[in-house]
């Protein structure tokens, strides 16, 4: 007689199975990404790592529909973020500024211990953290951490480190395309991912500020061959 992994406890599953058994997810927004993802969605309570090369292709673009719909009533942390966020970008986004939390630290490990009391005492929604260097006890001490709340975590990290081992359940490399964002899975829990996924990122107007009103200028008139400018001639 033929058993089933699920059968015989509930965290066991087939490698060749996508998503089985998964815990809470949250849509990614993007059709074609969530149906490469393990629950059609970011997990929740979970390690997300997204790799990029460069900041500034969209990484954070990806992950508007998310953050907007998850946990309303909570912040979103920003933690030790490259740049600072453009308040009026975030608003478009459905992430008013009184909804953001922005952190930043002096050092890498109070960085580290920022992210883990953040996912310990479960207090936002999700939490992003740009972390470079950060170490592997690091990383399975935070992985952890959000395991015990209900929050959203991605972290940042560069490209080069695709080929550290890491105990996040759900590894991105992001890459820019002339439309949006090319994502490679890297680790999912599942059967491997071969080909990458171009997923379109588009502003639709959501980042016009509604009180900016256009500056109306006359067009200046054209030059016409052999006259001069008054105010050149005396």
């Amino acid at each position: 007689m033929a058993i089933s992994p699920q059968d015989i406890h509930p965290a066991l599953w087939r490698g060749t199975q996508l998503g089985a058994r998964t815990g809470p997810t949250v849509s990614t927004g993007h059709a074609t990404l969530d149906a490469e993802l393990p629950g059609a969605g970011w997990p929740v309570g979970a390690l997300t790592e997204l790799l990029v090369r460069a900041h500034g292709i969209g990484e954070v673009r990806l992950l508007q529909p998310a953050l907007a719909s998850a946990s309303p009533d909570r912040p979103v942390v920003l933690l030790h973020p490259p740049f600072r966020p453009n308040a009026l970008c975030w608003s478009g986004w459905n992430l008013p500024a009184q909804r953001l939390l922005c952190i930043d630290t002096g050092r890498d490990r109070d960085t580290w211990w920022a992210a883990e009391q953040v996912l310990r005492h479960n207090c936002c929604a999700a939490l992003i953290l740009w972390a470079d260097p950060i170490r592997v006890p690091e990383l399975r001490r935070l992985h952890l951490a959000a395991q015990s709340g209900e929050a959203l975590f991605f972290m940042f990290r560069p490209l080069a480190m695709r080929d550290q081992a890491s105990p996040a359940a759900l590894r991105l490399a992001l890459a820019p395309q002339a439309q949006g964002i090319r994502v490679s899975i890297l680790k999912r829990r599942g059967p491997a991912c071969a080909q990458p996924i171009d997923v379109a990122l588009t502003d639709d107007g959501q980042f016009t500020d509604p009180g900016h009103v256009p500056l109306d200028r006359p067009v200046p008139a054209p030059p016409q061959p052999g006259r001069v400018a008054p105010a050149v001639a005396h």
